[in-house]
């Protein structure tokens, strides 16, 4: 057991497991020979029958037994030899489950033995009774239940109700919670008589967990539940575009010249480029597929030809938040102070959907201007002449009010870039996660609950997310002070879990850093660099000193060209998304890390 001190073992029980693991090793060796040999009589599937008496866990000698069980099946073809033959498996497998009811090999072979059809269904769901009133939580058991529940085509409302009821007698049966979210699940899923009405499910069960939870507040059955539940609470039904680069509205200016002279523009105006590619990315609020011409329209002067849109990912998956292509531009040596319109349009046609199926249905549009600047010189690629910046707190200067501009960044709610489509907030959820973030404030007056905060900083966050998501104006997140507070306690209380903790809590500070222009201003400097033409009135988004273990707010930084993240807590970068546009960044104190390689999730 564990916890337990081992003791030395006495004589008697010396010689008995020296005896013992003689029997074993004779017995398996005869059955290695008889499978080798393809040995099936009578005699020799009863020596495998007195090993997995004993061993349970030898897979072996269950892989030979259904060999030899195809092998006699062949010969005795009437139904009462063939039903013979699989009800002495059964009892073989069920010996074995009293010596290990967690045996993965037995549990496995009697689902073997009764998918052949010749097994009283009632037998085994009495069987399951026994295992289930001995360990209600033997998740094997369940398991098993499920299989032969689909076996027997019981209905999946009355698998719900034997949940309901072992629930009711023990809250803490952590397997009943998972298999009813399994069964829910099915049940929303196909629109099952009764289940067409997701919002009167949830709250009925949240009503359900509510009971599990202020009745063992320290059981974590109920909790997982509880979090289940806001997971399909808080679910987007269909992906929202969140934000894009460039934003609705902005006007910028590509330069096919590095060492570019205007110093009117700063940088997250002028995008650099030596090919004449210039890039667009839309992001999403889930991973989606399906993003093509077909599915997003282009529209400028320069298209010749169907644009290619890839996901940026690290695992080459098909789905991403974010996606990318590039806009071509001629490349000539003459400047025109002519803007060109770029349109874009998507939701007009299907084919853009989520990894739980639902389609991008909201109609949307948005639209930037290109100045095009090319000018000879004689480092005209993006970074000739580059050298690795020396970073300098002297040559940082906070930029006046009037002076810095963040209209192209921040003019418009990043969410509200599509206005084609009425809001979908629903009366329900707000009303669902309000009545649970008071219900849980008031059970931590009462009690100090660790995982009790952990679901009301999920709740607060969910509640502001899904806001900020569905309503017709610029919603200002109102929680996330309470959120920090939360997860700050958290760090202290659980130290055995505070990383996990300080990755949420670095987010929400990054979330509230970043998402309107009045902080993010605070942290926009301008980076002065004598006899550098490289970085004409660069602006640089300074994170550094916030004590951050993990970066985020992804869709507020499809601008940054020159990120400071030193003087954090951040350990690697590597796998993060999406810092298209950096080229560079500082993370320790001293040195600066020059980006090759776009960094993507």
């Amino acid at each position: 057991m564990h916890g337990q001190p081992r003791k030395p073992l006495k004589q008697e029980e010396d010689s008995a497991t020296i005896a013992k693991t003689a029997t074993l090793r004779n017995l398996q060796s005869q059955l290695l020979h008889n499978h080798h040999n393809k040995i099936y009589t009578k005699e020799a599937v009863e020596i495998s029958t007195k090993l997995l008496q004993l061993n349970p866990e030898h897979y072996t000698g269950w892989n030979y037994r259904k060999l030899a069980v195809e092998h006699n099946l062949k010969v005795n073809t009437d139904y009462e030899s063939v039903k013979s033959i699989l009800d002495e498996e059964l009892g073989v497998v069920e010996s074995g489950l009293r010596k290990n009811y967690k045996s993965y090999g037995a549990w496995h072979h009697r689902k073997w033995i009764v998918s052949k059809g010749y097994s009283s269904f009632d037998r085994e769901f009495g069987l399951l009774d026994k295992f289930q009133k001995a360990d209600p939580r033997n998740f094997h058991a369940w398991n098993y239940r499920r299989f032969v529940a689909e076996l027997k085509n019981v209905p999946e409302e009355e698998e719900l109700k034997y949940t309901t009821d072992m629930i009711n007698n023990n809250f803490s049966n952590y397997s009943a919670w998972h298999h009813r979210s399994v069964i829910l699940s099915k049940l929303l899923k196909q629109q099952a008589r009764g289940f067409t009405s997701k919002e009167n499910i949830m709250t009925e069960e949240y009503e359900l967990v509510h009971q599990a939870l202020f009745t063992e507040p320290a059981d974590q059955s109920g909790w997982f539940y509880h979090l289940w539940l806001l997971e399909q609470t808080v679910i987007p039904d269909a992906p929202v575009l969140v934000s894009s680069w460039p934003i609705h509205g902005s006007g910028l200016m590509v330069s096919f010249e590095r060492n570019i002279d205007d110093a009117a523009l700063p940088t997250y105006r002028i995008f650099h480029s030596n090919n004449g590619a210039f890039p667009l990315i839309l992001y999403f609020n889930q991973a989606v597929e399906g993003v093509s011409s077909s599915t997003v329209t282009v529209e400028y002067m320069f298209l010749k030809e169907d644009l290619i849109w890839r996901p940026l990912s690290v695992d080459n998956s098909r789905m991403s938040r974010a996606w990318i292509t590039y806009l071509k531009f001629p490349d000539s040596e003459e400047n025109s102070p002519k803007a060109y319109p770029v349109e874009v349009r998507l939701g007009h046609t299907k084919g853009i959907v989520s990894s739980s199926g639902s389609s991008y249905s909201f109609p949307s549009w948005f639209a930037f201007k290109v100045t095009l600047r090319c000018k000879a010189s004689e480092s005209a690629a993006r970074g000739a002449g580059q050298k690795l910046l020396v970073w300098g707190e002297d040559r940082f200067r906070t930029f006046e009010a009037p002076t810095l501009d963040l209209s192209p960044i921040l003019s418009l709610d990043h969410l509200r870039i599509s206005k084609d489509h009425e809001p979908t907030a629903s009366e329900w959820f707000v009303e669902t996660v309000t009545k649970e973030i008071a219900l849980f404030r008031e059970l931590l007056l009462i009690m100090i609950c660790k995982i009790g905060k952990l679901t009301l900083a999920r709740l607060l966050m969910a509640h502001d997310t899904f806001m900020a998501y569905n309503t017709p104006f610029v919603y200002k997140k109102v929680n996330t002070e309470e959120v920090l507070e939360l997860l700050t306690d958290l760090m202290k209380l659980d130290p055995t879990h505070s990383r996990y903790y300080k990755d949420v809590h670095s987010l929400v500070l990054m979330e509230k850093v970043v998402s309107n222009e009045k902080s993010l201003a605070r942290h926009c400097f301008h980076y002065e660099e004598p006899g550098s033409p490289n970085l004409p009135n660069s602006v640089c988004l300074r994170l550094n000193n916030l004590s951050l273990s993990k970066i985020g707010s992804f869709e507020h930084l499809l601008w940054v060209q020159i990120l400071d993240l030193s003087h954090n807590e951040i350990q690697s970068i590597e796998g993060e998304i999406l810092l298209i546009q950096v080229f560079f960044l500082r993370l320790s104190g001293k040195s600066v890390v020059k980006i090759s390689q776009k960094l993507f999730l």
